[in-house]
């Protein structure tokens, strides 16, 4: 079957010739169909994980995957030949992930059902950024009407980010170029920043000079947000998905959240997956690409919304 396969860490993704993955006990293998590209493929790829998880190598790459279940390893309960289905392929060894024709995935693991009426594209463009998104505003608790900033609302987590605030009954402030504007306002923002025209903490304070509540940031390194949570209140919250939080910091001004990654599994997917079939969640596929050109996609920056790999 063909993967995109990185040889070593560091590595450039490369297109590859590899064994037809078969099913063990409790796993099902998937013809995947499409598969969605997050920044965390290329983290993987140049080793974020080593020393954490064992590896495989050629390692497959790709975490976010959608198609059909092609055949059951023994004991599967859960799952028929023929079930359509999208979940996450990362799992010790780490190399045997959904950038392939087929992938091997436990039964029991995040893997849930597409109800009918979405696509398969838009449930592989769904897993990370979606469930990460739904996490932060769950471990959040947004109140109705609370000043909600976003800092990288139009990548994938922060376009899912922008609609679930919104349906918390947030007021959305987002971060996007000027010609994105449009895109964030349709998914929810009651209000954009320009990066692009000033420093964003001086744009708030003109707009909004008692403060934010809710702080979700995306993007920036330590320093910038460190100077961005300044715009919060006393009591607020902040979170960060990369790192850059002083959880110290924001503990002595009585600031709730942190650092945060998500953690959700089956369940959380598929309460998202229900919002997207019954039309409250919009998938914002900016892109789909065919499997050859994968290695331009991985690492790649400035997208508006999900990539998406054409399997």
């Amino acid at each position: 079957m063909r993967a995109i396969v990185v040889r070593r860490f560091g590595a450039t993704p490369e297109l590859a010739d590899m064994p037809l993955p078969e099913p063990g006990p409790g796993q099902v293998r998937v013809q995947v169909e499409a598969a969605g590209v997050n920044p965390f493929d290329q983290r993987m790829a140049t080793g974020f994980l080593d020393g954490k998880l064992p590896h495989d190598f050629p390692m497959i790459l790709g975490v976010d995957g959608a198609g059909t279940i092609a055949s059951v390893g023994p004991g599967v309960t859960e799952f028929g030949v023929g079930d359509r289905v999208v979940g996450k392929f990362l799992y010790p060894p780490v190399g045997h992930g959904s950038f392939a024709e087929y992938a091997v995935a436990p039964e029991h693991g995040t893997l849930v059902p597409i109800p009918d009426g979405v696509s398969t594209v838009a449930a592989a463009a769904l897993p990370t950024a979606g469930m990460t998104a739904q996490d932060i505003v769950d471990a959040a608790k947004i109140q109705p009407g609370q000043l909600v900033l976003i800092i990288g609302a139009t990548g994938g987590v922060g376009s899912f980010l922008v609609q679930l605030a919104n349906i918390a009954g947030a007021h959305v402030i987002a971060t996007a170029r000027g010609p994105a504007a449009d895109q964030v306002t349709r998914l929810g923002a009651a209000e954009t920043i320009d990066y692009t025209s000033g420093p964003v903490t001086e744009q708030i304070r003109a707009l909004h000079p008692d403060g934010v509540d809710v702080l979700f940031d995306l993007v920036s390194p330590p320093e910038a947000l460190a100077e961005l949570t300044t715009l919060v209140h006393d009591g607020g919250v902040v979170y960060s998905t990369i790192w850059s939080a002083d959880e110290d910091a924001l503990r002595g001004r009585g600031i709730r959240g942190g650092n945060i990654e998500s953690k959700g599994g089956a369940p959380e997917l598929a309460r998202l997956l229900v919002r997207v079939a019954d039309g409250d969640v919009v998938v914002p596929v900016d892109r789909t690409v065919p499997m050859a050109e994968a290695a331009s996609a991985i690492g790649a920056t400035g997208a508006r919304g999900k990539t998406v790999l054409a399997i």
